[in-house]
């Protein structure tokens, strides 16, 4: 059985932020888990935060504005349930919004 999980974060810290505690503390492989945006376009969330808020630059000022062209789609694929708990707990920590889960999926 395969349980699939997606979820979107507002930010691009908060889906990279659930990353790293998937992989570094609750073990689930890293090419299990792919971050991507819910467009087309190149994005950092809906929001700034973290190293793409303006305030928090640093070094010139010609970067521009972030790109904030729609939200960061986190999707994990794992293979039990008690895996899927941690990333559902880890979704939650990180405020992800719109939980999907895929139960028995094919790869």
């Amino acid at each position: 059985m395969g349980i699939m999980l997606t979820a979107t974060f507002g930010t691009r810290r908060e889906a990279e932020m659930t990353v790293e505690r998937l992989v570094q503390e609750f073990d689930v492989d890293r090419t299990a888990i792919s971050i991507g945006t819910e467009g087309d376009a190149n994005s950092v969330g809906e929001e700034s935060a973290g190293a793409d808020a303006e305030t928090n630059r640093g070094g010139s000022d010609d970067r521009g504005d972030p790109a904030l062209h729609g939200a960061i789609i986190v999707t994990a694929e794992v293979a039990d349930e008690t895996a899927a708990e941690k990333v559902r707990d880890a979704f939650g920590e990180f405020d992800a919004e719109g939980v999907v889960e895929t139960i028995d999926f094919e790869r």
